[in-house]
C-alpha cells in the first residue's frame, strides 16, 4: 500500500488539528455554547475553511470515531468466521481499554463520552454512524436479508456491551475492577449471537 503523500498528510492533520480545538471548546463550555466562529478563530482558520473540511458542527465531534464506522466490516474478514473473528476483536479492545468497547476510565475519554451522549444533536448524529456501521457490516456478510437481520444484532451487542461498561464506570467503578465482568458479558453475549447466527458463526 502507497504511504500518503505530503498534500493527504496536511490534510488529514488539519482535520485532527480542528477536531482537537473543537472538541477543547466544547468540553470548556458545552457544544450549544460554542459557535463555528469560535472554532474557526481558535483554530487560525476561515469559517470556509472549516466548512470545506466539516460541513456540519456534529462532525468535528464525530471524526473521532469515525475510523470506527467500518471496523466490523473490516474484522469479519479475519477468521475463521466472523462471530469469531468479531469476539476476539472486541475481547482484545476490552484488554486493551479501547474506549469503544466503553472499557476506560481514563478522565478525558469519561468526558468525550459525557460530551458525546449528553447532547442531542450528538446522539443523534451517532445513530446515523451506528446505521452506516451495521450496513457496512450487513455488506460484509453477504448483503442478504439474513446478513442484514445478523449485523443489526451484533451492532445491538457491541453497542449494549459499551453501554453497560460505560454506565459503570460513570457511577463511579474503576475500569480494572469491571473488566472480569465485562468479558464474561461479552463472551456470553457472543456465544448467543453464534447460537442465534448459525451461517456466520
Amino acid at each position: 500500500m502507497t504511504p500518503p503523500g505530503l498534500r493527504e498528510r496536511k490534510k488529514q492533520r488539519m482535520y485532527q488539528v480542528l477536531s482537537d480545538v473543537a472538541v477543547r471548546l466544547f468540553l470548556e463550555k458545552g457544544f450549544d455554547a460554542v459557535s463555528v466562529a469560535e472554532i474557526a478563530a481558535a483554530a487560525e482558520v476561515s469559517k470556509p475553511t472549516l466548512f470545506r473540511y466539516f460541513p456540519a458542527k456534529e462532525d468535528l465531534v464525530l471524526y473521532r470515531i469515525a475510523d470506527h464506522e467500518g471496523e466490523a466490516a473490516r474484522v469479519v474478514g479475519e477468521g475463521p468466521s466472523p462471530l469469531a473473528a468479531l469476539r476476539r476483536h472486541f475481547l482484545r479492545g476490552l484488554e486493551q481499554g479501547d474506549p469503544v468497547t466503553g472499557l476506560s476510565d481514563d478522565p478525558e475519554v469519561l468526558a468525550f463520552h459525557q460530551l458525546l451522549y449528553g447532547t442531542p444533536a450528538l446522539v443523534a448524529r451517532l445513530y446515523a454512524h451506528l446505521e452506516r456501521s451495521e450496513a457496512a457490516l450487513a455488506e460484509a456478510l453477504g448483503g442478504d436479508l439474513d446478513a442484514r437481520l445478523a449485523a443489526g444484532q451484533i451492532v445491538a451487542v457491541r453497542r449494549v456491551l459499551a453501554q453497560e461498561n460505560w454506565r459503570r464506570i460513570a457511577a463511579g467503578e474503576r475500569a480494572a475492577d469491571v473488566r472480569a465482568d465485562a468479558v464474561a458479558a461479552a463472551e456470553r453475549a457472543f456465544g448467543l449471537l453464534a447460537g442465534g447466527l448459525p451461517r456466520f458463526a
